[in-house]
């Protein structure tokens, strides 16, 4: 989507930035659905260990066309490559590492994200919603970090960061970053601190999109 003085980033755009923030070594944890990309965007200069709920670790990028073998998937049924050294384990093992402060990141989508870092990500409470809540809580409470990954607002334009959740919680005060198509935010104890915007945004004018009061920290760094 292309504005008149800016341009958002694009899904892979988005994992790309989120991929640099993730040390050599960390057990890792990708969710379903945008996070997953992140697999691809991991430099080979660096140590990760990609964790799966459904029981993979040390989990490489996407097969090649072709290559594909249907029992390497992770947890959103999306295939996956095995690095040396991976291994396997029952789904109840999987989640005694999330659950055990054994996984030092994980990377979740988000269906709002408030200004305490309070994450909604499983329902929006409709009435027709399809609730997945998967082990999003059980991460969201047992990752040492956790990132979210999103789009800075919603197809109709409404704000995804806001003040307070108006959907049900995934996890309170538990987000530490938030990558979108349009930044990068810290949450921190001073509030919602904006350390990159895309080419040509203004503060004003992410502001203006977002439903929680923002700092503008891009000069901090």
């Amino acid at each position: 989507m292309s504005h008149t003085s800016y341009t958002v980033l694009t899904r892979d755009q988005i994992a790309e930035r989120a991929a640099q923030d993730i040390p050599d070594g960390a057990y890792v944890n990708l969710g379903i659905g945008l996070p997953t990309k992140i697999a691809k965007y991991l430099p080979d200069d660096k140590d990760v260990f990609l964790h799966s709920e459904n029981g993979l670790l040390a989990f490489g990028p996407p097969p090649a066309k072709g290559e594909e073998d249907p029992e390497l998937i992770n947890a959103g049924k999306e295939y996956v490559t095995m690095l040396d050294g991976g291994s396997f384990f029952h789904h109840g093992d999987s989640f005694a590492m999330m659950r055990g402060g054994h996984i030092d990141i994980c990377v979740l989508g988000a269906f709002q994200v408030a200004a305490n870092g309070d994450l909604a990500n499983w329902s929006t409470g409709a009435p027709d919603a399809i609730p997945a809540v998967g082990g999003a809580m059980d991460l969201a409470v047992g990752a040492k970090k956790v990132f979210v990954m999103t789009n800075h607002t919603t197809k109709t334009g409404d704000p995804k960061i806001v003040s307070k959740l108006t959907y049900p919680v995934t996890g309170k005060n538990c987000v530490d970053r938030i990558y979108t198509d349009l930044c990068v935010i810290d949450v921190t104890d001073k509030g919602l601190a904006v350390t990159e915007m895309v080419d040509g945004l203004s503060f004003a004018d992410l502001q203006a999109l977002t439903g929680a009061t923002l700092i503008d920290a891009t000069n901090s760094k």
